[in-house]
């Protein structure tokens, strides 16, 4: 339930189109709504203007499937991160159009069509092994409405690559950049734009990469002004707050 959702219920109950009683039936499941397991945040969209998303990792398919249906009988465009093929069963079942992006790990379903701003959101990763994070900050920016480019596979083992899109990087109102190993590749494209940098560090390098430890702090050590860092592997946290910068 949204602003706009709300402020139609509320003519609806000044013209007389809707009883008081019907109205308050619709929006008592606000704040919000107890089904023992979870406590779903339906007044999260009125908040922040983004519903409440699912992350999947340790929840069972019936469960995954019981939350996606409460949002959508709120209408609500469902984003499901961390999820596997067995949650995406669950889901289809009730929802046909789910959509499931196997690298990235996301089920998304789209009920509300965001227009998104003329401006676009930049994807940039070092290595193809860098995919998974890369699909999930796609799918992510995607639902929650931006056009999205992607540049994969531009590391600074060979960075002759990365100049040959540099229009693509430039033109972008933020860049996410992702990257393993040592993670230089985010201080590279943070001295090349004037956009907002997020660097997004992966698990992806041999054993002194310390599970993406290193790659975390060379970005958070960047002498490149501009970059900020989310967690390791957090292709949504980057794209969430991409999706507010393009917004803005």
């Amino acid at each position: 339930m949204n602003e706009q959702t709300i402020e139609k219920l509320l003519k609806a109950v000044k013209n007389d189109d809707i009883s008081i009683a019907n109205a308050l039936k619709k929006m008592k499941s606000l704040p919000f709504e107890d089904i023992d397991f979870a406590k779903i945040d339906h007044h999260r969209q009125i908040r922040l203007g983004y519903p409440e998303v699912i992350y999947g990792e340790r929840k069972t398919p019936d469960q995954i499937a019981q939350i996606a249906q409460k949002l959508l009988d709120k209408k609500s465009n469902i984003l499901i991160t961390r999820a596997n093929e067995q949650a995406y069963g669950a889901v289809k079942t009730i929802a046909p159009e789910a959509k499931y992006n196997v690298i990235g790990r996301t089920i998304t379903i789209e009920r509300e069509h965001i227009v998104p701003p003329k401006s676009y959101i930049a994807i940039i990763a070092a290595g193809t092994s860098d995919l998974y994070a890369v699909e999930e900050a796609y799918e992510t920016a995607k639902i929650l409405g931006n056009h999205v480019k992607k540049v994969v596979d531009v590391g600074v083992a060979g960075i002759h690559r990365l100049f040959a899109h540099l229009d693509i990087i430039q033109n972008a109102r933020v860049v996410i950049v992702i990257a393993g190993m040592e993670g230089a590749l985010a201080s590279v494209v943070g001295g090349l734009v004037d956009k907002p940098v997020i660097a997004v560090p992966t698990s992806v390098g041999y054993g002194a990469s310390f599970g993406g430890m290193a790659a975390l702090l060379s970005m958070l050590n960047s002498c490149a002004s501009g970059v900020s860092v989310v967690n390791i592997d957090n292709g949504f946290g980057a794209a969430y707050s991409a999706s507010i910068i393009n917004h803005l």
